[in-house]
């Protein structure tokens, strides 16, 4: 489960990761909570997450390019620098009691803005630190070291806050991106696995489309998560209104649902990470089991029914994740991997602003039962026809029969078929 953390590099880069995710989860409850303080308006903390997310959106792509064309270690320790700056600036202002509103919309676009770099830059680093047989291993890794964050970070956000401040936990964020700078220039170079280059020249963005566009096992991958991503992970719409509207049970539940999914995604990780093989199947198979999870969840009759479903969810939402970003990564040649990765991300962190009005205008229109059902019976629909359509490009057919007396499903050549019609 662990066999990633032997290579010495990998576990510089994970152990600094561990203090500056938690240090991220910090900020991001931390800069909510000042928005909300300064204006008292809830579209205001909204335009904060927007104006974090609109560079992905706008730049995503040009910013693969550039992680194609740089060293990535090196714009590693630049981007990990900008937004340890802005983290500390952020703080300052707070501190002294000069913060205005703009000032953190600006820091969250600042933020933004490093993330198209840094986002595709580090998906891409873990190959070049672990390579290709450790790969699905470190990235599952990753995702449990990001769900653990999230297990903590808002709660010692949540401590400092009413204990000392929101500047301080700025502060926190801004210095806990010590550990992973650190690490990176502890790293050492001959141990890691180079990869050549794209170098400088027009049409590169336009190659990275048509390198997807020309591999099914891409194009597919890549379409199934923005479905995912577009209608299944719209939480912070349902869980809100299930705790509020559907069980009337106040903030607490809310915090208890949210939990409860970090713990299944963070197990969910754990399980990635001990297969060692990132397969298509799994994909589907986890993309249909999160979907049907969701409608089922939809009808649960009463609250510790629908809490205890959020740990599957989150498990499989999470094996969803992990295999589509590693089977992603070990499609790709790595020379393209930089402007591949970057189109994953902005499709799978792009889908969330896109659905979420649409999860809204369902759960107002006719209750959030029905949004969370529609949104998972889409999900698992997405993830059939995906299914389907790699069966046809390769050649494959559904096979459904039994096997020592339980159900037998899978898809086998279409050449068998042919040879038993023969026979």
């Amino acid at each position: 489960m662990f066999s990633s953390l032997k290579v010495r590099n990998y576990r510089l880069f994970f152990l600094g990761q561990v203090v500056s995710n938690t240090g991220t989860w910090m900020q991001r409850i931390a800069q909510d909570w000042l928005v909300l303080s300064l204006t008292g308006s809830a579209t205001a903390v909204g335009i904060t997450t927007a104006l974090q997310f609109l560079p992905m959106l706008l730049f995503g792509l040009y910013g693969g390019v550039l992680v194609d064309r740089l060293p990535k270690r090196r714009t590693l320790l630049f981007t990990q620098s900008a937004m340890a700056v802005t983290g500390v600036a952020l703080a300052v202002l707070t501190l002294t009691g000069h913060v205005q509103v703009w000032h953190v919309y600006l820091a969250a676009f600042a933020v933004g803005l490093a993330t198209v770099v840094d986002n595709p830059a580090r998906q891409s680093f873990v190959s070049e630190m672990v390579g290709p047989d450790q790969l699905q291993n470190a990235v599952s890794l990753n995702s449990a070291n990001f769900q653990s964050a999230r297990l903590v970070g808002p709660a010692v956000a949540g401590l400092m806050i009413t204990g000392v401040g929101t500047g301080w936990a700025f502060l926190a964020n801004g210095l806990s991106f010590v550990a992973p700078i650190g690490g990176l220039l502890l790293m050492r170079a001959r141990e890691l696995y180079p990869v050549q280059r794209a170098p400088r020249g027009k049409g590169q963005l336009r190659e990275g489309l048509r390198y997807v566009a020309g591999r099914p096992e891409l194009i597919w991958t890549i379409v199934l998560a923005g479905f995912v991503s577009t209608f299944g992970f719209n939480f912070p719409v349902y869980l809100s209104a299930f705790a509020d509207d559907v069980f009337h049970a106040g903030a607490g539940s809310y915090s208890l649902f949210n939990t409860l999914m970090a713990v299944g995604s963070l197990a969910g990780a754990l399980l990635a990470a001990r297969r060692g093989t990132a397969r298509m199947r799994v994909l589907v198979v986890g993309a249909v089991a999160f979907g049907t999870m969701e409608i089922v969840a939809a009808f649960a009759p009463s609250l510790w029914l629908f809490a205890l479903l959020m740990a599957p969810i989150g498990m499989f939402g999470m094996t969803v994740n992990v295999t589509a970003n590693s089977s992603i990564q070990m499609s790709t040649d790595p020379a393209m991997r930089g402007r591949v990765m970057a189109l994953y991300m902005m499709v799978f962190m792009g889908g969330a602003p896109l659905g979420a009005p649409i999860a809204g205008w369902i759960t107002d229109a006719y209750g959030v039962r029905a949004g969370l059902a529609v949104g998972g019976a889409i999900t698992a629909a997405a993830a059939v026809t995906v299914a389907l359509a790699l069966a046809r490009v390769g050649g494959l057919r559904l096979s459904v029969g039994w096997n020592r007396g339980h159900p037998h499903v899978r898809f086998v050549p279409r050449e068998q078929e042919q040879l038993a019609t023969a026979a």
